[in-house]
C-alpha cells in the first residue's frame, strides 16, 4: 500500500467518525455556509504572480516543515504579501492540520481559502463551506471520473470553485468537467516523491484553455515561475518554501516582489 492509499484508508475512517459527531444540517446551519465565497480562479487570471501561499505544519515526504507558527499569523501575512490566495491543509494525522485552521485563516484574512484535503465524501464539501472555504480540491488519483463529477457539481450548487489536481494524462483526460474551474498539475510523484516541473510542461498542452491552470509542488524560485508561465500557467501553489522559514508572510513578500521586478 503506498502513501496514498493509506491516507484514503485513514480518511474514509475519520470521515465515518465525523459524520456521527456533527451532522451535515448542523453544518448548513453555521454562519460560514451562508458567507459569499471569493472568487480565486478570477484572481488568478488577473494577478501578475498568481501565488497560492499554503499552510502546511509537515508532509510525509518532509516530516517536521514548521510547528511554531501559529495559522492566524501566516494568514495575515500572506495577505499583507499580496498573494492571491491561500491554501490550508485540513489533514492531521499526515500534515498536522484542522479545520480549526481554516476557521482561524478566513477570521484572519479575506483572501480566497482553499480547503487542501483528501476529499473522498460529499460530507467534506459542506465541511469546506461551513468552515470559510471558497475552493475545494479534487485528486484525481484517489476518485474515479464518477466521483469528480458528483464532488465537482455538489461544489457548484454551494458556490465553492474547484480545483483539480492531476499527474499525469489519464488522470487530466478522464477528469476533465465543464464543473471544473481549475486544473492543477503536481510535479510531485506521489508514489516516488520524486518532483519535476516538466510534469506541468508537459500536461499544459493538454488542458483546454477554458480552465485555470495551476502547477504546484516543487517551486522555490521566481525562475521557476517564469519557466512556467509561457505554458499557460495562472496559478503556483507553493508551500515548503514559505514555511519553512520563520516568518512565512515576509518569505512570500520578498518572492513575490522579486518576481514582480
Amino acid at each position: 500500500m503506498n502513501i496514498l492509499e493509506r491516507i484514503v484508508k485513514d480518511k474514509r475512517i475519520e470521515v465515518t467518525l465525523r459524520k456521527q459527531l456533527i451532522s451535515t444540517s448542523q453544518l448548513e446551519g453555521t454562519a460560514l455556509f451562508q458567507k459569499d465565497t471569493i472568487s480565486l480562479a478570477s484572481k488568478l487570471k488577473l494577478s501578475a504572480s498568481g501565488i497560492i501561499a499554503e499552510h502546511k505544519r509537515r508532509s510525509p515526504s518532509k516530516q517536521v516543515i514548521n510547528h511554531s507558527l501559529n495559522v492566524f499569523d501566516v494568514a495575515n501575512g500572506y495577505e499583507q504579501a499580496d498573494a492571491c490566495g491561500m491554501s490550508v491543509l485540513t489533514d492531521g494525522k499526515y500534515f498536522g492540520g484542522s479545520l480549526e485552521d481554516l476557521l482561524l485563516a478566513r477570521a484572519s484574512c479575506k483572501l480566497p481559502l482553499l480547503r487542501k484535503e483528501f476529499i473522498i465524501d460529499d460530507y467534506q464539501i459542506v465541511e469546506a463551506k461551513a468552515h470559510g472555504a471558497d475552493v475545494i480540491l479534487l485528486i484525481a488519483a484517489i476518485l474515479t471520473s464518477q466521483e469528480i463529477k458528483q464532488f465537482s457539481e455538489l461544489a457548484k450548487t454551494l458556490n465553492l470553485e474547484v480545483l483539480l489536481e492531476v499527474h499525469n494524462e489519464e488522470e487530466l483526460q478522464r477528469s476533465i468537467l465543464p464543473s471544473i474551474d481549475m486544473i492543477g498539475v503536481n510535479n510531485r510523484d506521489l508514489k516516488t516523491f520524486e518532483v519535476s516541473l516538466d510534469t506541468s510542461k508537459y500536461l499544459s498542452q493538454l488542458i483546454p484553455n477554458d480552465f485555470v491552470k495551476v502547477s504546484e509542488s516543487g517551486i522555490s524560485s521566481p525562475n521557476a515561475i517564469r519557466a512556467l508561465q509561457p505554458f499557460g500557467f495562472k496559478g503556483f501553489l507553493i508551500g515548503e518554501h514559505f514555511m519553512k522559514t520563520s516568518d512565512p508572510g515576509q518569505s512570500a513578500n520578498e518572492f513575490i516582489k522579486e518576481l514582480n521586478l
